[in-house]
């Protein structure tokens, strides 16, 4: 069985309670499947990027409906960095939700001339945002030139700076290390693993140092930062001074150096 998310945010905990370590994210408009349900309220769900994790029951939609339902549905993904969805088609309107950069919602009709798009979210209600908040859902990669893909991949890294440290977090409301990679990618089409290390059955495999460019993983114990070029990188870090989205620099010389990284670099994976 399937389950839709209809939350903004619904937390993939280690354990069917909140009391205890979140290891991912579910946003609204993703589909779930149920593996079991350990406990009433609470479900052992699988993502479509193959994470498991315990979902509550009341962040899910539960049963093939509304899952099918929501599938028929043409769907465009929120591109900004938090997007209300107002009751009408202007600002000073009723916030219906608060959407964050990676939610799905289902165009209805095009936008006003205003700029106003009318959208369907998960739970059926209706609402409007901004159709510049929004774009392209990808589900194969965005482009097939690596050139291309690689600067649409380190552009959506760095869009997420300044975002707060939140372990388990992938949203700019807080984002851990491996989850601004993985939607870095992800929302340029391309599902690799979610956790910090290269894992059999996705695209990232390992190359040598000297031949990493940009948009390439950096792999440390426990850890994981993508390349941007010329000896730099972004990675989200709980690092005292940091504590969020930050671009640090492997050169000894620069003044953003982190020794106890460049120290530790233990691989380096590339889809490309």
């Amino acid at each position: 069985m399937r389950a839709l998310v209809h939350r903004p945010i619904c937390p993939l905990m280690t354990r069917p309670t909140c009391q205890c370590e979140r290891r991912d994210e579910a946003l609204s408009g993703m589909v779930l499947e149920l593996l079991e349900e350990p406990r009433p309220g609470w479900y052992r769900v699988r993502t479509p990027y193959r994470y498991e994790g315990y979902a509550s029951a009341a962040d899910l939609l539960i049963g093939e409906g509304s899952a099918a339902r929501w599938a028929a549905l043409p769907k465009v993904v929120v591109r900004k960095g938090l997007c209300d969805v107002l009751s009408g088609p202007a600002v000073a309107c009723c916030p219906l939700t608060t959407l964050t950069r990676g939610a799905l919602v289902a165009p209805v009709g095009d936008p006003d001339g205003a700029g106003w798009q009318r959208v369907a979210l998960p739970d059926g209600r209706e609402g409007y945002t901004r159709r510049s908040f929004l774009g392209k859902y990808y589900e194969k990669p965005r482009f097939s030139r690596a050139e291309d893909l690689r600067r649409a991949v380190t552009g959506t890294a760095l869009s997420y700076l300044g975002a707060a440290y939140r372990w388990g977090g992938k949203t700019p409301v807080g984002i851990d290390c491996s989850g601004l990679v993985s939607m870095s990618y992800l929302l340029n089409g391309v599902v690799i693993w979610r956790d910090a290390q290269i894992q059999e059955g996705f695209p990232v495999r390992p190359i040598p140092r000297g031949a990493m460019g940009p948009g390439d993983l950096l792999f440390f114990p426990g850890h994981v930062a993508m390349y941007l070029g010329e000896g730099r990188y972004i990675h989200a870090t709980a690092r005292a001074g940091s504590d969020g989205v930050v671009i640090n620099s492997l050169d000894p010389a620069a003044p953003d150096y982190r020794e106890d990284l460049a120290q530790s670099l233990t691989a380096v994976g590339s889809i490309f």
